[in-house]
């Protein structure tokens, strides 16, 4: 049987762009008995509230029939949707998450979602219900495919075990429609709960960023030994046609800061072109972070739609702003340098001694450069790209209204040791930003006053186990107002972190 996985890049709500995304993977798999997409491939993922929409439910609906009149000539396709379950709930929108085969113009419903996860980003059963009863495999070139989704793999925490079910059923084979959001260590924790099914399976994801995730597609496929023999390139859109008689194991290698790396360049460049961005403007400051969000603004949106900005004042080392340059020269984009003194001074005599001194002062700098950089944004368009790093973040350290404007935050889910690490990996930025000691560079002989190596692990280690200290608490206000921060790790900041600004 030749099997194809088509991890095609969706964008919610955009129907008549899925589809036809959907309809040119299937036509470069037009040799293949039977074609797999993603879960909720036709709406986009996550629809979250949308869903509340009637008449977003009704075209949905309407796109996923036409997408079947569509594929007439093409080979079956399973393609992942949504449907009204026909009940009736007081503010809810009823629908079932759901997988369709389409054969010969015909749409069949074919699985409906079992296990709905409520963690971390995932708040499923807020728009679905789940399925009851595990549909019985279909059968196609002579095998009894048998149809999973997404968490319906991820069945150890649950009494529900839809791959078993399938399993009784007869079935020679298992797909996965998946709509898994990237993650470090993620790709090989989806091997691992594929192996568990005891069965030949394969597996296809979701692509693209939406929001603050980043869905990095690929796929795979284990033979019945559950060994790996199979895999496709993440972060990537392509069709991957595999013989499912295939069994001679292959030996899978990764680069975690790599995937990474790619993962937040995707997220960045995703976030630009759904959004309809036309510029991305950000502060040089020639320190570790600006420099590394550069150079991913740079791979993600190219040197022609990047102005970088140096921003120095009465306490900036001439060596930063000659290294923003620097970098602005390797990586190609539009530079400029705008002086701050003159504002800085017209700052302190219209608010005084009193509130121009100590942390006020420093707090002035660094909104008066986000004045210039937002006034920038206005001039050209475009958006502002934040450079804060999540040891920062956790911290507090950092402007509110400051540095921590900005429509997207790349780095925002790395923490400062993980920046050097990217940065190292990246090469182009120059060395004396890679040997300087961090500074904000708000008063005379600034550095920041935290032993990042020892500090940070520490600190992530709290955010993993939905924790926080003193420090922490008293910064939550400041993150509810962050911009978007590209998620990469199992505990990020953002829509998966719900914690109080006021408590006890």
């Amino acid at each position: 049987m030749k099997l194809a996985l088509a991890p095609v890049n969706t964008t919610v709500g955009d129907l008549a762009g899925n589809i036809k995304r959907i309809l040119d993977a299937a036509h470069k798999a037009k040799d293949a008995d039977l074609i797999v997409f993603p879960e909720m491939v036709v709406p986009g993922y996550p629809p979250r509230d949308i869903l509340y929409d009637s008449s977003f439910v009704e075209a949905t609906e309407l796109a996923t029939q036409d997408l079947a009149s569509q594929a007439i000539g093409l080979p079956p396709m399973l393609v992942g949707s949504f449907v009204r379950s026909g009940k009736k709930m007081l503010n809810h929108p009823a629908l079932h998450n759901v997988a369709y085969l389409m054969q010969n113009g015909k749409m069949q419903l074919v699985q409906v979602k079992q296990l709905l996860p409520v963690y971390d980003v995932f708040y499923e059963p807020r728009w679905f219900i789940p399925g009851t009863k595990t549909l019985p495999p279909i059968e196609i070139a002579g095998k009894k495919v048998g149809i999973l989704i997404c968490e319906d793999m991820w069945d150890e925490q649950y009494s529900v075990h839809p791959g078993a079910d399938l399993k009784a059923m007869g079935a020679d084979l298992l797909v996965c429609m998946s709509a898994s959001p990237y993650r470090k260590g993620g790709g090989e924790d989806r091997i691992q709960q594929a192996k568990r099914q005891g069965l030949q399976i394969a597996f296809t994801n979701l692509l693209g960023g939406n929001d603050e995730l980043i869905f990095d597609g690929g796929g795979f496929m284990l033979n019945g030994a559950g060994e790996l023999v199979a895999k496709a390139e993440r972060f990537k859109e392509d069709v991957m046609i595999l013989d499912t008689d295939k069994n001679t194991p292959i030996h899978s290698k990764h680069n975690t800061e790599a995937e990474v790396f790619e993962a937040l360049v995707l997220g960045v460049r995703d976030f630009f072109h759904k959004n309809r961005q036309r510029q991305i403007v950000i502060g040089l400051s020639g320190g570790i972070d600006s420099s590394l969000a550069a150079m991913m603004a740079k791979e993600a949106v190219g040197s022609e739609n990047i102005t970088g900005i140096a921003i120095p004042s009465r306490f900036t080392d001439p060596r930063s702003t000659e290294a923003a340059r620097e970098l602005a020269d390797k990586l190609g984009i539009k530079f400029e340098v705008i002086e701050l003194e003159s504002l800085h001074l017209a700052a302190e005599q219209a608010l005084g001694p009193q509130r121009s001194a100590d942390k006020g002062g420093e707090n002035i700098q660094a909104r008066l450069r986000m004045m210039i950089l937002m006034s920038v944004v206005n001039q050209m368009g475009g958006m502002l790209l934040n450079t804060s790093n999540k040891t920062e973040l956790s911290l507090g350290y950092s402007t509110l209204y400051g540095d921590m404007a900005g429509a997207l935050s790349p780095l925002g889910d790395l923490t400062k040791p993980e920046v050097y690490a990217l940065a190292r990996r990246v090469e182009l930025i120059p060395s004396f930003v890679m040997e300087r000691a961090p500074s904000a560079e708000l008063r005379e002989g600034q550095v920041d006053p935290f032993d990042y190596e020892t500090l940070s692990p520490q600190i992530e280690a709290l955010v993993g186990a939905d924790q926080a200290d003193a420090a922490m608490r008293a910064a939550e206000h400041k993150r509810w107002q962050m911009g978007v921060v590209l998620k990469v790790n199992n505990r990020s900041f953002g829509s998966g972190r719900m914690m109080p600004i006021t408590r006890k």
